[in-house]
């Protein structure tokens, strides 16, 4: 016996880390404490489900961890959208997990997602099997659904990872140690996981509350609509491509769908028949304008603002982060960039391809939300009093908006936003349904168009032609849902399962190389911005959005603008200002004698001579000309490669570091498992194959 405690010890501290919530605070509270959970052990849990109560608490606490940092800081970008900004390309995880460059090896692999989501799937079997101990009561088996939701979640994020993992059903105390497959567990098939996660949440969520009822005032709790909308997607990925390969071989994979398509057609259905349930309950609806903001803009600002009422309708599933030990770094990275001030020092690392910032609609509000041309940064030195600049950049820093500092609440700290993390959106239901409409009836049904019409109609481009046909209407909804949820990480494991990922990459590069030749569909774009000089509020609630800017195409205009007075007096700049107003004014811009313009070349980089000597018109000091907190591979390298001695940009196709450089097909889809030398998993468990290729 002693043997066998000893294997279940070292199974716990090696593969998973259970903990038992104990808080006097429920999680809609938004109390600092309520996600604390110190550690597990057999009789606590005989304490704590005696009682509903207590048991409840447990749940609460399941919901922590959920989203550990990789998922956003790591696998929030390589999505064709957002992009890694690091300080460096050498030995960066950040940058090479963007760029699909991976190895068995740190710093080159992910960890913490697996570490992360086996800890809460033991915290969610240890509830299950609690529970089920319970009489059954309405508000028991509500507790069980949403534990068995949570762990759905779990192993959803295990799978599109890393494709087939082990699968663990039941506690480890339940479990017998001299079994092999207890403290050595192999990889499962993937669909019989997802087959079984699926039924859970079947069986489930018609015992589920929904929104408004005692103890679910917010979304960071699952409801019922939350729950199918989890299930429509879920079902969506498992019916959906993967990397395959003969489990337990190091036979080559390929992209393909399960094997048994009356099973993918099924899946099809549960998704569609679980997103058609949200839609006709009516309880959840997309945000609209209001208070002068765009519907797309009034979301993220509530959102950022922590006005979880009001963002209820919307985002149907939140991951609570407030307080001192409860708080998390979602948002840290994410932002255009701060130096000093009110906002501190936060260095932006992740940024837009600016193909993406460019691909918008005009009039599509989702872009100046979604996607910010400006820096927040100093005059002079950024000594109390020094003012603060919303400084215009060029498209080689086009920076994430959604969580953008100035909208936020005060943070604890630097790396404590504050911020929810959002996991699911109503318009992420409609996009999916329009999804399972189009697949089940070989083309788009009127039910179909409706919801893709209507989040184009909130984002201001209703008018946009919707195709007829199966593949085009498939592809639209690959392009919709990168313009609504850039930023949000997610949309990199969405265009795997969509099999879109090579086809995406593939273009992307293209439009890339398109756009610093200026050719194609770039071949018109200006490259002459005029910025209006605006100081930023230093304010937390600051209802900001965009720095007003004119293209500039004229040749006349183009000549007056470049002509900037290099270390000129002040008169000599002061007649500058005068001729920048005028071609404002020109430009249909209303304009005062006080205003101040500063012109910028949007395909070099924001460090360039003429970017710097633009910017000195408008009072930057030598030493915050050419500065900004954002990662120091993008913004100071150009975006053309004429403004770059002929040749693209490394950033963009270089030596070994350009724009997806690790991208393999067949390969790169799945992450690989940490190898010996980085500790974790394989180390400790040597029945953990290794995917093909590593």
């Amino acid at each position: 016996m002693k043997k066998s405690n000893t294997k279940l010890k070292l199974l716990r501290s090696l593969i998973i880390i259970p903990s038992l919530i104990i808080a006097t605070q429920t999680i809609n509270s938004c109390n600092d404490d309520f996600l604390d959970q110190p550690a597990y052990n057999a009789a606590d849990t005989e304490s704590v489900f005696s009682d509903l109560v207590t048991a409840d608490m447990f749940v609460q606490g399941c919901y922590r961890s959920l989203v550990p940092t990789e998922m956003y800081y790591q696998l929030g970008a390589g999505d064709t959208v957002t992009h890694s900004s690091e300080d460096g390309s050498t030995n960066n995880s950040k940058y090479n997990i963007c760029n699909y460059q991976y190895d068995a090896y740190t710093p080159n692999t992910l960890t913490g997602i697996y570490a992360a989501m086996y800890a809460s799937i033991e915290r969610t079997n240890i509830a299950i099997s609690r529970l089920g101990q319970m009489p059954a009561s309405a508000k028991r088996d509500a507790l069980l659904g949403e534990v068995k939701a949570i762990r759905a979640f779990c192993y959803y994020n295990l799978i599109r990872v890393y494709g087939d993992v082990p699968a663990v059903w039941s506690p480890l105390v339940e479990l017998d140690p001299n079994d092999p497959s207890t403290l050595y567990p192999k990889r499962a098939s993937r669909d019989v996981i997802y087959d079984r996660i699926i039924a859970d949440l079947q069986e489930s969520i018609s015992a589920m509350p929904t929104l408004g009822q005692p103890g679910f005032p917010t979304t960071e709790r699952l409801t019922r609509p939350a729950a199918n909308a989890l299930l429509a997607r879920i079902a969506l990925y498992a019916a959906g491509y993967s990397l395959r390969w003969p489990l337990n071989t190091s036979t080559p994979g390929t992209m393909s769908r399960r094997p048994d398509n009356a099973r993918v057609q099924e899946l099809y259905q549960i998704a569609d028949n679980a997103a058609a349930a949200v839609i006709n309950g009516g309880g959840h609806s997309l945000m609209q304008a209001a208070g002068g903001k765009s519907g797309f803009e009034t979301l993220w600002f509530n959102f950022c603002r922590r006005n979880l009422s009001s963002v209820n309708n919307e985002i149907m599933w939140q991951i609570a982060q407030y307080g001192a030990n409860t708080n998390g770094a979602f948002g840290v990275y994410a932002h255009p960039g701060t130096r000093g001030g009110t906002y501190g020092s936060r260095k932006a690392l992740q940024f837009m391809l600016p193909t993406y910032y460019l691909s918008f609609a005009a009039g599509d509000t989702r872009r100046d939300v979604t996607c910010t041309s400006y820096s927040i940064y100093f005059l002079n030195a950024g000594a109390a009093g020094d003012t603060y600049v919303d400084v215009g950049t060029t498209f080689s820093c086009i920076m994430q908006g959604k969580f953008r500092i100035g909208w936020c609440v005060e943070p604890q700290a630097a790396d404590a936003r504050n911020l929810n993390v959002p996991l699911i959106r109503y318009a992420d239901v409609l996009l999916m349904y329009a999804e399972t409409q189009n697949y089940l009836n070989g083309g788009p049904t009127a039910q179909a168009i409706s919801a893709l019409s209507q989040v184009r109609t909130r984002a201001g481009i209703g008018s946009m032609a919707i195709p007829s046909g199966q593949v085009a209407f498939e592809q639209a909804l690959v392009q919709e849902r990168k313009w609504e949820f850039g930023g949000e990480f997610m949309l990199r494991t969405d265009l795997i399962r969509m099999n879109k990922l090579e086809s995406e990459i593939n273009a992307t590069r293209q439009a890339m190389k398109n756009l610093s030749d200026k050719t194609g569909a770039y071949a018109n774009i200006p490259a002459i911005r005029l910025y209006k000089f605006h100081k930023n509020a230093q304010v937390y609630g600051d209802p900001f959005l965009a720095v007003t800017y004119i293209n500039i195409t004229d040749p006349a205009q183009i000549a007056t603008v470049s002509n900037i007075p290099v270390n000129g007096t002040a008169a000599a700049i002061a007649t500058y200002q005068t001729a920048l107003r005028g071609v404002a004014t020109a430009n249909g811009q209303t304009t005062v004698a006080t205003d101040l313009w500063y012109p910028a070349n949007m395909f070099q980089a924001y460090t360039s001579t003429f970017n710097a000597n633009a910017r000195r018109t408008v009072g930057f000091s030598t030493g915050a000309v050419n500065t900004l907190q954002i990662g120091n591979i993008i913004y100071t390298k150009p975006t053309g490669s004429a403004e770059n001695g002929g040749t693209y940009p490394n950033w963009i196709q270089g030596g070994g570091d350009g724009l997806f450089y690790g991208f393999v097909p067949n390969k790169t889809e799945l992450l690989p498992f940490a190898a010996q030398s980085a500790g974790h998993p394989m180390i400790d468990n040597p029945n953990l194959t290794q995917l093909p290729g590593y």
